[in-house]
């Protein structure tokens, strides 16, 4: 659904930058969003070929609109109104850091610990 007119916090939520659109007004609120190296605040309407830079809890993103969108739809829909311009180098320290940086925590879906699990990790604490 094409409008004339759209917020910025309303976009990022319909392109699935971020999960609600209270979310992605925080994030303008708090200069996570930018447009020409200044913040930017909820209300600012979208342009087609404008460029926004957007740091979210995974990574900064650099994106320029290609076409405005006023609803959230489908991943595969909402990729197609803007184009990811974000460096090369930004998108390989995402990669480092999801490899070095291991928590300890268990991967999702990997079920209870077993109990050889649990011995072991009595063992490792005295």
């Amino acid at each position: 659904m094409e409008q004339t007119k759209v917020r910025i916090d309303k976009f990022l939520w319909a392109i699935r930058l971020f999960k609600t659109r209270s979310l992605a007004c925080d994030a303008c609120e708090s200069g996570k969003v930018k447009y020409e190296g200044q913040s930017v605040k909820p209300a600012r309407t979208v342009h087609i070929g404008d460029v926004y830079e957007i740091r979210t809890s995974e990574k900064k993103w650099l994106i320029r609109v290609k076409s405005l969108l006023l609803n959230r739809v489908a991943y595969a829909i909402a990729i197609q109104h803007y184009e990811d311009i974000t460096p090369p180098e930004e998108l390989d320290r995402i990669k480092f850091e999801a490899a070095v940086f291991h928590t300890g925590k268990r991967l999702s879906k990997q079920g209870r610990p077993t109990k050889k699990n649990k011995r072991d990790l009595d063992d490792f604490m005295g």
